[in-house]
């Protein structure tokens, strides 16, 4: 199944409906709605549902935003948050995206799981690799500094990241809903790439699935961290759907499929019917950048 991330064209709309149709018109039966979907525009996208105009795919936390939000805003309130008062909001807020969710019929939540504190590595080596100095002692003592910032800080943010997954597990099962934890391009977030392994051992319940986010797959390939194919390979057995696009040098992501440095045909044989892989573009694209990029995956992957 394909579908497309509202995060394309929600800023454009005030009339969810209207949202919704112009992706109808772009060829898609499905549609994600996204972490930019604002309360005024919920009216609109159940007149869609509720006609049949269109079917929802996928939510991405938190949708809708929260009450006086108006942007995009998927790290609003952190899992992994030392505050107790913010991991309560992001706990319940999570739990108004399952309920938006089983009202759209979506069968699926894309969750990002909270980060570490500490200093922004991921920007300096990007701001590195932008410079040619990828291969360079300054680049890799850089990155080793990275990794061992955040192992030696990690313990209490992903502790109470896991608990509050905890407390979320059952809300969800309640509801019907998978989990679709979601890979992330930043060094910080958690689940680190070593660690997803022993996550999804200590996560074993069919509820929770992985997302594979091949733009931020790729950032981390570019940053020497992973390699992006053997990463989707190591995880395919829990995998539940993608968000797809391109990276252009050194580290710009939802650029259109097949003008970046993504091998989709490499992550071909991890595809499966039943995933949902959803086109996750960036507000700055023209309708035919999407429609070019659009058709570059599917004479890769297939049509369906």
């Amino acid at each position: 199944m394909y579908s497309f991330s509202t995060c394309w064209n929600s800023h454009r709309h005030t009339d969810g409906r209207e949202m919704l149709r112009e992706i109808r018109q772009l060829g898609f039966e499905y549609a994600e709605l996204s972490h930019g979907v604002r309360l005024s525009l919920v009216e609109g996208i159940l007149q869609a549902v509720d006609a049949g105009e269109i079917r929802i795919s996928s939510l991405h936390n938190f949708c809708p935003l929260p009450m006086g939000v108006s942007h995009a805003a998927p790290n609003l309130f952190q899992f992994s948050a030392e505050s107790p008062r913010e991991r309560e909001l992001a706990f319940k807020n999570t739990l108004k995206t399952f309920d938006f969710a089983v009202r759209v019929g979506a069968p699926l939540v894309v969750l990002h799981m909270g980060s570490v504190e500490m200093k922004d590595y991921t920007e300096r080596l990007k701001g590195l690799l932008a410079d040619g100095r990828r291969e360079t002692p300054r680049y890799e003592a850089l990155l080793a500094e990275a990794i061992e910032q955040r192992e030696r800080r990690k313990e209490p943010f992903v502790e109470r990241a896991y608990d509050t997954l905890r407390r979320l597990i059952p809300e969800a099962e309640a509801r019907g809903l998978r989990l679709g934890i979601e890979n992330r391009e930043a060094l910080e977030e958690i689940p680190f790439e070593t660690d997803l392994r022993f996550f999804f051992r200590e996560f074993s319940q069919p509820t929770v699935a992985y997302w594979h986010d091949t733009g931020h797959a790729q950032i981390k390939e570019e940053l020497g961290v992973i390699h992006h194919m053997l990463h989707l390979e190591s995880f395919a057995d829990r995998l539940a759907g993608f968000h797809i696009h391109d990276v252009k040098p050194p580290c710009r992501d939802h650029c259109p499929p097949g003008t970046g440095r993504v091998d989709f045909a490499s992550l071909r044989p991890w595809l499966r019917p039943e995933h949902v892989k959803v086109f996750e573009l960036s507000p700055a694209l023209s309708a035919d950048e999407v429609r070019a990029g659009v058709a570059h995956i599917k004479q890769v992957w297939g049509e369906e």
